[in-house]
C-alpha cells in the first residue's frame, strides 16, 4: 500500500480542486483525508484480530472496494454536511467527491508492486486485483519499518509516481482556473 501520507496528499489535492464555500473548506479537507485513509482500518483486523488477508474483511478486501467507498461517502455527507439537502446538486457533488477520495485508496493500493491485490469488484467477487501498471513500491506495515531505508525507498517511489503527477495536475488546473477567472473579469 502507499503510505497514509500519500493517501492524505491525494485527498488534500482533491479538496483543493473541489470548490466549496470557505466556511465548509476545513471540514471538507479533513474529512477527505480521513476518507482517503479509512480503508486501512482493516489493518486492525489483520494485525490484532488475526483475520487473514485473503478474507472478505482482510487487508485490501471489503474496505478497499468501491462499494465501501460509496457507503462511506453517503455516511460522511449525511452526517457532516446536513446543510446540503439530499438529492440536490451540492449533495450529489459532495457524495461523488467523497466517493472518489475513499475509492482513490483502493486504486493507489492496486498500483503497488506487492501484497495480494485489492478487492475492486466486491460484492461481485472477493478476487484481488492489481492494475496493469504497478510502479509504486509497496509500503511496509508499521511506523518503525516506514522509518527505515525501505520506508525511504517507498516515499521516493510515491514522490515520483504519485506526488509529482498529482502536483502537476493541480498546477495545470489552477492555471486554467485562474485564466478563466481573468477572462470573466
Amino acid at each position: 500500500m502507499p503510505t497514509l501520507i500519500t493517501h492524505a496528499a491525494v485527498a488534500a489535492a482533491g479538496g483543493y480542486l473541489f470548490r466549496v464555500p470557505p466556511k465548509t473548506r476545513v471540514r471538507l479537507y479533513l474529512l477527505a483525508m480521513v476518507c482517503a485513509m479509512l480503508p486501512d482500518l482493516d489493518v486492525i483486523g489483520y494485525r490484532w484480530l488475526w483475520i487473514p488477508s485473503g478474507h472478505l474483511f482482510g487487508h485490501r478486501g471489503f474496505f478497499h472496494s468501491p462499494f465501501f467507498a460509496a457507503a462511506a461517502a453517503l455516511l460522511v455527507v449525511s452526517v457532516f454536511f446536513r446543510e446540503w439537502q439530499a438529492f440536490t446538486r451540492p449533495w450529489f457533488r459532495a457524495v461523488a467527491f467523497f466517493f472518489l477520495m475513499t475509492a482513490s485508496h483502493g486504486l493507489l493500493d492496486a498500483m503497488t508492486n506487492g501484497g495480494r491485490g485489492v478487492a475492486l469488484l466486491w460484492p461481485l467477487s472477493n478476487e484481488r486485483f492489481f492494475l496493469p501498471w504497478t510502479p509504486v513500491e509497496v509500503s511496509p506495515l508499521g511506523l518503525g519499518r516506514l522509518l527505515s531505508a525501505r520506508g525511504f525507498a517507498v516515499l521516493k517511489s510515491e514522490a515520483l509516481w504519485i506526488w509529482l503527477p498529482l502536483g502537476a495536475v493541480v498546477a495545470v488546473i489552477r492555471l486554467l482556473y485562474s485564466k478563466t477567472i481573468r477572462k470573466a473579469a
